[in-house]
């Protein structure tokens, strides 16, 4: 067992909430265990007396000497650490973890040319004071008598570890903007072109270690600029969305749930679909991303597929069947297709690992037999995996897409679903520097990246949605969620992705809210139909990108759309 105490302003804390806690193992794999609050300490059972960590949200206070300007409330983790009977002190391993993550970055990203000069290495220093002052004044911690202290060392962490988040996004930032301009010169290309294998290279990983420290970067480069798109609406289809898509997109993302294509077995509704295909294609002269096809979360099936969960072989055929009809019907059209998402959670259908690997490897070779040159994705859902913490029989995301890229299927893609801010297991927020080292971790697959699923919201989730104890509290990034929180959101972590030379495109969901009961908040209109800064935005990245100019050098606030724009 894990345990660790928590304090509020100096004093044991007597309510703590646990929010989006898991458990963290080896190579940041989520492993199987239980969090809770009991009398000032959280313990984590484990299902093993190995090393752990533990994932949680916090709230991170300003870094400044006022504290005037909050960091966030995010989703951070520890170290792995031994089990032992005394607790360890939370916020001091928070930011031992963060400090330590800043260091290695330095090396992987070799940026060690950075002079003291710099904003992230000023404060990467005074956060290792602040670290080391903390942990004296923690002491051992191995008796109550060694924990006295640990009032006054919870408060240092606490600025230790805001001084460490600090120093981590300005790192990640600076990294962005240096390679974002390499990947828009071509430069980043034209050095792994030249780039050599080491002689005394013993093996492929060694070989791929020692190119990924002389780039400074890990995955695939891509030679071609990155690309921007939107989830369109089928159920809204008119003139004002189709000028809003042609101002803003690279390309479109056509949704094709399962509930929505076929809502009663054998009728299919085509077309709600259709017209935004066929707009597309003849009228607006963009490509299409499709999908998922197959995708069981409870929001994107028929009731009717529900009675065949547990009859596989049934379940396959109407999965064979389901597929043929789509791609056989858009072909034509479609350029990519995400042809499963979200199977790695298993959140509605319980499948086994081998059903879900079956599924998989028959929709995708099915895709590939029917339009050869079509672009083949497989969507990953939830990539930092914290529902393998916590539910039986599912996969942690990046073991699924290790066994996808090394099953030999011919996938060209690994689509991740990057989607914060919402009242929902699995969509709490992180900051950027989790952010770009989850980027970083896919990389290391050899497949490009399409972040075919970007969503943060312009408001906070309805408090009815929060759960009785608020347990769903998303959190948020720098400034509670509004218009401009998400605008600056967007900005920053669409520079941060398309920086990235193994990130092939990024598509916003979505581009307009729904009427949902409890509305997700996170279209580029609102549901009054006003359009929010993000919008526009949108449009300053794509052409951003053309121009090869930074994003992240973007203006704090969009050009205002015009009356006739929005």
């Amino acid at each position: 067992m894990l345990r660790f105490a928590v304090y509020e302003d100096g004093s044991p804390a007597r309510i703590w909430p646990v929010r989006h806690a898991s458990v963290v193992g080896p190579d940041e794999m989520p492993v199987h265990g239980t969090v809770r609050f009991v009398e000032s300490l959280l313990e984590v059972d484990l299902p093993a007396p190995e090393a752990a960590g533990l994932s949680l949200q916090v709230e991170i206070d300003g870094s400044g000497p006022d504290s005037a300007d909050p960091a966030g409330r995010v989703t951070c983790q520890t170290c792995l650490l031994p089990p032992r009977d005394e607790p360890y002190l939370l916020m001091l391993e928070l930011a031992r973890h963060r400090v330590m993550r800043v260091l290695n970055k330095l090396e992987e990203w070799a940026l060690f040319d950075l002079g003291p000069g710099e904003e992230c290495m000023g404060l990467l220093d005074a956060a290792r004071e602040a670290f080391v002052e903390a942990a004296a004044a923690a002491g051992s911690g191995l008796s109550p008598e060694a924990r006295a202290g640990w009032g006054q060392a919870d408060v240092l962490a606490r600025r230790a570890l805001a001084l460490a988040m600090e120093a981590g996004e300005a790192l990640t930032l600076k990294q962005a903007a240096i390679q974002g301009a390499k990947r828009s010169s071509g430069d980043l290309a034209k050095a792994a072109a030249k780039a050599e294998s080491p002689s005394n290279a013993l093996t492929d990983h060694e070989a791929a270690e020692s190119r990924n420290a002389l780039l400074g970067t890990v995955g695939v480069i891509l030679p071609s600029p990155p690309q921007v798109g939107c989830w369109v609406p089928p159920a809204r289809f008119d003139q004002t969305m189709q000028q809003l898509v042609t101002r803003s997109c690279d390309f479109i993302s056509v949704p094709m749930r399962w509930l929505d294509m076929e809502p009663n077995e054998g009728v299919y509704r085509f077309q709600p679909t259709d017209r935004w295909i066929e707009w597309a294609v003849t009228r607006a002269r963009l490509p299409i991303a499709a999908g998922p096809v197959i995708d069981f979360r409870a929001d994107a099936v028929p009731a009717w597929l529900g009675i065949w969960e547990h009859d596989h072989e049934t379940l396959r055929e109407l999965v064979y069947e389901h597929v043929k009809t789509l791609v056989t019907r858009y072909r034509r059209t479609v350029r990519t297709w995400t042809v499963v998402g979200g199977l790695n959670t298993n959140s509605n259908f319980k499948l086994g690992f081998d059903q879900m690997m079956d599924l998989t490897r028959l929709s995708v070779l099915l895709v590939r037999k029917l339009q050869p040159q079509a672009r083949i994705q497989v969507e990953i859902d939830q990539p930092w995996g914290e529902y393998a913490s916590t539910e039986e029989r599912v996969v942690p995301p990046l073991l699924f897409a290790e066994m996808v890229t090394q099953s030999g299927l011919p996938v060209d893609l690994l689509a991740l679903r990057v989607d914060v801010g919402q009242p929902e297991c699995g969509r709490s927020t992180r900051d950027m520097m989790a952010f770009s080292c989850m980027l970083d971790r896919y990389a290391t697959l050899d497949k490009p990246i399409a972040l075919s699923y970007l969503s943060a919201p312009a408001a906070p989730p309805e408090a009815e949605a929060l759960g009785l104890e608020q347990e769903l509290d998303p959190g948020w990034w720098r400034e509670p969620w509004s218009p401009m929180a998400q605008c600056r959101w967007m900005t920053t972590a669409t520079g941060i992705a398309l920086s990235k030379p193994f990130v092939h495109s990024v598509s916003w969901h979505e581009l307009c809210e729904g009427a949902q009961v409890h509305p997700r908040h996170d279209g580029l209109l609102g549901a009054d139909g006003q359009a929010r800064p993000a919008l526009a935005r949108l449009g300053e990245i794509r052409s951003a990108i053309r121009k090869n100019e930074p994003i992240l050098a973007l203006p704090d606030e969009p050009t205002q759309l015009t009356p006739a724009e929005a």
